[in-house]
């Protein structure tokens, strides 16, 4: 049977185990990386973790107006390789996650900046209004995103993730409330996942295919008009159509704060079991055994956890004693 300590594979990069950091946003003031940061990120590491995804890093020189981490051209470079080398010392892998935030903040009120979004809907979490945008528009940021990867790949990352979730811009073309467009990007679901598809593809060519890509996507919007269980299917079946090299499955988890457990179990179950891609199941992970549950009873291979780090550092090395003292010697865990 598997265990959450097996080395194994997310495509071709190799794991020392199943535990993923998942993102957390990294503040900064001017775009680059601090020495706080890079702190940070080595304490991770030393956790014991098996990968790391970075906090959204801006792909936009436009958004730095925002007091989050950029990548958006050469200049970052050196900074993030800072912060690449102090986590691959400890044998573990990290993916810069890439993101266009858009109207999910309000942008509206800083430096004049205007937000962008597939259609003119205003945002339902910061009320902030965007402008629908032109063709053009959604080519240049498809180049972003590319030009983004280039740079995470100079830098040392093993790897980017393209953030198709949680509201952000990438999110919204996926979302029929938030895509109310008339052309080839909006109406249908292979019309609205055609952002994504095309951004993977530019990505690829600036990478190379040898560069591990990720996506992650939410399950539920968790909104009026948010996305179908049927979209959500397509969405998947299109990511390992088109070789992205994992799928990380979170969702709106607004209504599951209180609960226990993970939030997406079924809908990452039936991801993985449907689709021969690996699947990260983020969100709820608290306890060793759930987990381990969920490892032998699905095809789901890796789990994501964000708060639990920030609690508890050295959840792992917890992990590993009470793997150690109860459940080493069971049958179930038998490799």
């Amino acid at each position: 049977m598997k265990t959450l300590f097996d080395r194994t594979r997310i495509g071709r990069l190799p794991m020392r185990n199943r535990f993923i950091r998942a993102a957390v946003t990294d503040r900064t003031y001017d775009g680059y990386i601090s020495n706080a940061i890079i702190k940070n990120y080595a304490k991770l590491a030393e956790s014991g973790v098996g990968a790391i995804v970075t906090g959204m890093t801006l792909v936009d020189g436009e958004e730095k107006i925002l007091p989050i981490v950029a990548l958006c051209s050469d200049s970052f470079v050196s900074g993030h390789w800072k912060l690449t080398e102090a986590v691959h010392k400890h044998d573990v892998r990290i993916i810069a996650q890439l993101a266009y935030i858009g109207s999910y903040t309000a942008v509206g009120n800083n430096g004049g900046l205007v937000a962008i979004a597939p259609s003119s809907v205003p945002n339902l979490v910061t009320g902030t209004p965007a402008r629908e945008m032109r063709l053009g528009e959604i080519k240049l940021i498809q180049k972003k995103f590319a030009d983004a990867a280039k740079c995470a790949r100079n830098a040392g990352y093993d790897g980017v993730e393209i953030h198709a979730a949680h509201g952000l811009l990438m999110s919204q073309f996926l979302t029929p409330h938030y895509n109310q467009r008339t052309d080839e990007y909006g109406g249908s679901i292979e019309n609205r996942t055609r952002m994504l598809v095309e951004t993977h593809h530019v990505m690829r060519e600036a990478t190379g295919y040898d560069f591990p890509i990720w996506v992650k996507v939410n399950c539920t919007d968790g909104i009026p008009d948010g996305i179908t269980d049927e979209d959500f299917d397509y969405i998947c079946r299109t990511l390992k159509g088109i070789g992205a090299d994992a799928i990380e499955i979170s969702g709106n988890w607004t209504p599951h704060a209180f609960k226990s457990g993970a939030y997406f179990k079924d809908a990452a179950a039936k991801a993985a079991a449907e689709n021969d891609i690996p699947v990260i199941l983020t969100g709820g992970n608290r306890k060793l055994l759930d987990m381990t549950e969920i490892l032998n009873g699905t095809k789901i291979s890796f789990f994501g956890m964000a708060r639990p780090f920030s609690r508890e550092i050295a959840i792992i090395e917890r992990f590993r004693r009470e793997f150690e003292k109860n459940f080493a010697n069971t049958s179930i865990y038998v490799m």
